[in-house]
């Protein structure tokens, strides 16, 4: 767990984070999101003590950062940027290897670390281990970046915009890769960005941030549902919003009974996926497979059109 006890940085006159308090459960996705110059960066360097804070503490697991060595506490925590930041003249698996080096880590085990974290990132170490970034794409330069980050099987992920580099459709693909990816691992990340929709896809719990002062701390739901501010409400944006509901809610919550015809959709999946094979097929209902496999029932088209129309 990681706890931010009223946060304060000022540097001289200026108030950058002011009085932040909250608390990421652990192995769960914690976003902050704000505009440009709201101080979500800031916060989130806090935790690693990038930035020392001026008032205020963080503490992991009970443990105040403050009574660990900088560098000490930056080995135990993942750090990955917009941009990736890895060593041009370095190859894939020497970039990987930069943590777990500096810790004494002996070479097998490094070694085994790397093609495990390649293979769980979907690149096969025979074609990439000896690469260098140069000749990777910028999605696999990122996913490179992000397995530095978790090289030394930190609990706790920090990320700084990581996709902003990004066109949208490996964007998307990173993002989809990254929550499968904490959920096999458990770890623990908070992340920073500027973009709602990021947000609202990856975070458990989104904190958004204006003028240095958290405005709202709550899930994607709540804050879709109930903004608590105006601002908030104003980056939200309106136009799709009952669509975004509809991506933050399982199949399995909305299953009817009766009959529906071909391949079950699992229940896991969104009621937004459901709604998009539905219009594109044109049929009426698609059933829903349990996590067994057996259909537990299905969802009507007439009933996600209803849910979106009224996602409260």
């Amino acid at each position: 767990m990681i706890e931010l006890q009223h946060l304060t940085k000022r540097y001289g006159g200026t108030t950058v984070v002011d009085n932040v308090s909250l608390t990421v459960e652990a192995r769960s996705i914690a976003v902050i999101v704000g505009t440009s110059g709201s101080g979500k960066t800031t916060l989130m360097r806090m935790v690693n003590r990038l930035v020392e804070p001026t008032s205020g503490r963080v503490l992991i697991d009970g443990v105040d950062t403050a009574t660990i060595a900088p560098f000490e506490l930056r080995r135990r925590i993942g750090y990955a940027i917009q941009n990736h930041g890895l060593f041009p003249h370095r190859t894939v698996a020497q970039n990987i290897a930069t943590v777990p080096a500096l810790l004494g880590w002996d070479s097998g085990a490094i070694a085994a670390r790397v093609n495990e974290l390649l293979e769980l990132f979907g690149l096969d170490p025979a074609a990439f281990a000896k690469r260098y970034p140069h000749e990777l794409s910028g999605g696999q330069q990122q996913r490179v970046g992000v397995a530095r980050a978790l090289a030394a099987k930190p609990n706790l992920l920090l990320m700084d915009e990581p996709f902003g580099a990004l066109d949208p459709i490996v964007r998307t693909k990173a993002q989809e890769d990254l929550k499968a990816i904490q959920r096999t691992l458990g770890t623990t990340i908070i992340l920073v960005t500027h973009d709602m929709e990021e947000a609202i896809s990856l975070g458990d719990r989104i904190a958004v941030m204006d003028g240095g002062r958290l405005l709202q701390y709550a899930s994607p739901n709540e804050i879709l549902v109930r903004p608590a501010t105006a601002f908030v409400d104003d980056l939200i944006g309106t136009g799709d919003r009952p669509f975004r509901l509809l991506s933050l809610t399982p199949l399995a919550e909305a299953v009817e009974a009766g009959p529906a015809e071909g391949e079950p959709m699992p229940g896991d999946r969104s009621l937004r996926d459901a709604l998009a094979e539905l219009l594109w097929s044109k049929r009426a209902a698609l059933p829903v497979a349990g996590a067994d496999g057996a259909v537990i029932g299905r969802v009507t088209l007439d009933g996600l059109l209803k849910r979106a129309a009224r996602p409260a």
